[in-house]
């Protein structure tokens, strides 16, 4: 099968085209890494993924440049896009139209352009911020949706092109990822500055209280929701929720983190983040039913993974 990952430089897209390329598959990874919130990570990833087994890497920026390499695929997973809530805001929301928005628009277009019958599947990743904050059961995939921020409001629209493109005739799917970790995080999340601000011996910067909650979820079960929605017969334009079940308090998973390194937890209380939700909360039955899939990583294990991760770079960067 010939896929085509875009973001393939990001966090989830480099595991995503690893997977890929473990399982056999012919992988054209897409991504401008320039662009990136963290462009000198990203190009060291960039430089890691372009080199695996049946992977080819392009250079290509979704709102700018020619498509045609990038439609002609099986499948295309779309990864790439503006992340982040809390840079979404004033000059942020320009990016993150342009980067969500139109490049989403110009990939769906550019998959539609294709012969029915040579069209990808094009399976999109969008957000548990669609939402909004979750309220006393978790979120379904069909309850209304309450954008609290440009970046929600983006993949609210994300949603809308790839519902549109779905009644033209494109199979796509929609995962609504809720707050992914694991190794390879951006340095801007969450855990990736808890861990190192622990590792440096600095208080760890925590927006608000702590008492909002996450539906955390591990980077490799997302890789395996992600791998089989690529894969099943799904109906067009369908929502899949893609987090883990059980939401966790951000200071209950700061208890966890410090608990597992061994330090004290002294934290650096910093203002909230305007169109933060108060709480995520994943309703995972679709996700059971249609993909047989549910996150497996309890939240202790998958830090410790996160963690091992963080001291092998700081070893490097020692050594280095």
């Amino acid at each position: 099968m010939r896929v085509v990952v875009t973001g393939a430089a990001g966090f989830i897209g480099s595991h995503v085209v690893d997977a890929f390329s473990g399982a056999g598959h012919e992988v054209l990874a897409v991504d401008a890494p320039g662009r990136s919130l963290a462009p000198e990570v990203a190009r060291r990833t960039w430089a890691k993924v372009a080199v695996g087994p049946g992977v080819v890497a392009a250079e290509v920026d979704l709102a700018v440049d020619g498509l045609e390499a990038v439609a002609a695929a099986d499948v295309v997973v779309h990864l790439a896009g503006r992340p982040g809530v809390r840079c979404s805001w004033g000059t942020g929301k320009a990016a993150a139209r342009r980067d969500n928005v139109v490049a989403t628009r110009r990939l769906l277009a550019a998959c539609l352009e294709r012969p029915a019958r040579l069209r990808p599947k094009v399976v999109i990743a969008s957000s548990s911020s669609v939402y909004g904050s979750a309220g006393r059961r978790p979120n379904r995939e069909d309850d209304p949706l309450n954008p609290a921020s440009p970046y929600a409001a983006s993949k609210v629209e994300v949603e809308r092109l790839a519902g549109s493109a779905a009644g033209s005739g494109l199979r796509t799917v929609l995962l609504r990822y809720f707050s992914v970790y694991g190794p390879r995080q951006r340095p801007d999340m969450a855990f990736h500055r808890f861990v190192d601000a622990a590792l440096d011996g600095r208080p760890l910067p925590v927006f608000g209280d702590g008492r909002s909650s996450r539906s955390f979820t591990h980077v490799r079960d997302v890789v395996a929701a992600t791998l089989v929605a690529a894969a099943e017969d799904l109906r067009p334009g369908i929502a899949v929720n893609v987090g883990h079940h059980e939401p966790v308090a951000v200071r209950d998973a700061i208890g966890m983190l410090t608990g597992i390194l061994g330090v004290r937890a002294e934290i650096r209380r910093e203002a909230p983040v305007a169109g933060d939700a108060a709480r995520t909360w994943a309703d995972t039955g679709r996700a059971r039913e249609m993909l047989g899939w549910t996150a497996t990583t309890g939240l202790a294990d998958g830090l410790a993974d996160q963690i091992a991760w963080h001291r092998g770079v700081h070893e490097e960067v020692r050594v280095g």
